[in-house]
């Protein structure tokens, strides 16, 4: 099963997608999707048009996104939404069921602490997924994304074979 894992952002939307075969997990790719214009729709449009070209080019089977933080700055906060709706709606068109994360699930996923420093992820990353070249901060969030929804998609598959 692949997986895309989206960390959304105007000026650049990172997204990483991986390979899950059981517990095994590899890397497929990774990149940064730069948010261009100077207008809102103008962004929005960039970022909808990269994200359609990622998930035509890779066929993920799943996605999870980062849920958005509230921080002191609410105009931020609603521009980040809006880039988040972005990553939301282009993996729902093309009927991937999305997951959702907060930011520390992903981090206690991935690193084991919920409050890990970015470079403490960039590590994790880099030693989940061997010979992984990331593209940038916003890639290895997204990889980050991904590795935190296959563990929890592996979770729910052994859940649900101990129910049956």
């Amino acid at each position: 099963m692949k997986v895309i894992g989206i960390d959304p952002g105007l000026r650049s939307m990172g997204w990483g997608v991986i390979l899950v075969q059981g517990s095994r997990l590899s890397h497929v790719a990774n990149g940064q999707i730069k948010g261009e214009g100077d207008q809102m729709s103008d962004r929005l449009m960039s970022l909808h048009d990269g994200l359609s070209r990622v998930i035509a080019d890779h066929a993920p089977d799943a996605a999870a996104v980062e849920q958005v933080f509230v921080n002191t700055n609410a105009a931020a906060t609603l521009k980040l939404g809006q880039a988040r709706g972005i990553a939301l709606l282009v993996p729902a068109q093309a009927g991937i069921a999305v997951g959702e994360y907060a930011p520390n699930t992903i981090k206690k996923s991935v690193v084991g602490v919920g409050h890990a420093a970015k470079e403490q992820v960039q590590h994790m990353v880099k030693l989940q997924l061997p010979g992984v070249s990331l593209t940038g901060p916003d890639a290895a969030d997204a990889l980050a994304i991904a590795i935190c929804h296959a563990h929890h998609l592996g979770s729910a598959a052994s859940l649900a074979r101990v129910r049956a």
